[in-house]
């Protein structure tokens, strides 16, 4: 809940309104975990919410020799989810998840594979937070929902965890240091403009044509790049962000001249930024990722092109870093564990 949504559950109860700020701030500011630890609240107030919280448990935490850290996070009903920890100097940032599972199936992703269970709350996606700081040991800076699942496909609940974590009695995280990564639903991603919450908008689109598209994202057959392109280019003149689109780069897949010219084709006259990615190899997965320097390679050609464009370095592959590798293990233990 929200501070005024709080507020007005309290108030009903007969609670005196300023106690909504001081469970909010307790929750969301000092991330506390247990009623014991909220010693301003008197003992009538700290037994009628203990029933209503609900904490995840960090379920096992791999950390990778570049210092990031994938944490497995159980829920109260065994339901599985990862978040991840990446640290870069003075910043934190953690990598989200809003979904138990995926719906979208893309072709090269390790948690469509599993298919999708359900959503996760706003609090659930908030709780991750306060369980990445606690095993860092300090506060998040950035916040990237590139987790498990499709954000928009969860939207209330994404939106709402933003406006907790972004709200200034809590953590108050800066919206321009919030990204909110899609496969594009394009609907939802006009809906996003209209917001005008200045987030970042990073899509995944991985292929500049709808033929390859489509293999790789079924998604494309829905929402083709004759739509998703025109939303993103709204997106950007409404918000004045320019958007982010991800492109993984795969070996003889979306390497080739062709898809070179069709890429530049397509990001050109609009402000739009490129991140080229590593590929993450999946176990049963047969892409495999483009060498690094192919990367860098297709990056300068792309700059000569006038194309704002990076590379983003793949942290945490020796830890199964990937979306969904390090849950798809332990489900799998766990069923043959049962068997």
């Amino acid at each position: 809940m929200l501070p005024g949504e709080l507020e007005k559950w309290l108030v009903e109860l007969g609670e005196p309104k300023y106690r909504a700020q001081q469970v909010f701030s307790w929750l969301h500011k000092q991330g506390a975990d247990d009623v014991a630890q909220m010693t301003n609240l008197p003992q009538r107030l700290k037994k009628i919410i203990a029933p209503h919280l609900q904490f995840g448990t960090v379920e096992a935490a791999h950390t990778s020799k570049d210092g990031s850290e994938k944490l497995l996070i159980r829920w109260a009903d065994g339901a599985l989810v990862e978040t991840v920890i990446l640290p870069q100097n003075k910043r934190l940032t953690i990598c989200l998840s809003t979904q138990v599972g995926c719906a979208m199936g893309c072709g090269f992703c390790a948690t469509g594979q599993s298919g999708f269970t359900r959503q996760l709350s706003a609090g659930e996606i908030a709780e991750q937070v306060r369980l990445a700081e606690r095993k860092a040991g300090r506060s998040a800076t950035n916040l990237v929902f590139m987790g498990m699942g499709e954000p928009l496909a969860n939207y209330e609940n994404t939106i709402h965890s933003i406006r907790i974590l972004n709200h200034p009695q809590g953590r108050n995280i800066g919206m321009r240091q919030i990204t909110i990564s899609t496969c594009g639903l394009v609907p939802q991603i006009r809906h996003l403009g209209q917001l005008r919450l200045q987030l970042v908008l990073a899509v995944s689109l991985h292929a500049a044509t709808d033929s390859l598209r489509s293999r790789l994202m079924p998604i494309n057959d829905k929402y083709p790049l004759t739509e998703l392109i025109p939303a993103c280019r709204e997106y950007a003149a409404i918000t004045g962000r320019r958007v982010t689109l991800e492109y993984a780069l795969i070996e003889g897949v979306n390497d080739g001249k062709g898809d070179f010219a069709a890429l530049v084709q397509l990001l050109r006259g609009w402000p739009c930024h490129l991140n080229l990615i590593q590929l993450n190899p999946v176990e049963g997965i047969s892409y495999r990722p483009a060498s690094i320097q192919k990367l860098r390679t297709f990056a300068q050609q792309l700059s000569a092109q006038n194309i704002a464009v990076s590379v983003r370095a793949s942290m945490g592959r020796d830890v199964a870093a990937a979306c969904g590798q390090l849950r798809g293990r332990r489900e799998r233990h766990e069923h043959h564990g049962k068997a």
